[in-house]
């Protein structure tokens, strides 16, 4: 079970980047959009919250495995908050591109309440949670964008 959720914690061993480990497991999320996107969008989110609980769990228990809060080597937070963005977006490559950028953005600036997830849940949810709710501020100004620019 710990390679288990070693392996899907850093998004197969995306974690162990020596250098932006959230930014790598983010691109090594993309695949997996690319499956998902083929889905109708109830299908997707249907998808997605499974997904997202499955990534607290597996985040909680990777913490324990490495011994660190949030760990830089847990990227199926970004995997999960790169999906939240993408959610109902046109499948393009340039929305793929700008989602990606977004996602990062808002995941670094950590705009509340993630900043206050972030310090506040020291746990699988906290990891998670921080992610996605930057997830969801991308996914909205990435909509905005795709409607009015």
């Amino acid at each position: 079970m710990r390679r288990f959720v070693t392996l899907i914690a850093t998004w197969w061993g995306t974690g162990f980047s020596p250098l932006a480990s959230g930014t790598v497991g983010t691109l090594a999320a993309i695949p997996l959009y690319l499956v998902l996107a083929r889905l109708p969008l109830p299908l997707y989110i249907l998808t997605l919250v499974p997904f997202f609980f499955f990534s607290c769990w597996v985040a909680g228990a990777a913490e324990e495995i490495f011994a660190e809060n949030d760990s830089g080597k847990i990227v199926i937070d970004e995997v999960v908050g790169y999906l939240v963005t993408m959610t109902g977006a046109p499948f393009s490559w340039r929305n793929i591109v700008l989602g990606f950028f977004l996602f990062r953005f808002f995941d670094i600036v950590k705009v509340p309440p993630a900043n206050i997830i972030d310090r506040r849940l020291k746990n699988g949810w906290g990891v998670v949670l921080d992610d996605m709710v930057a997830g969801l501020y991308a996914c909205i100004v990435l909509h905005l964008l795709l409607r009015f620019v």
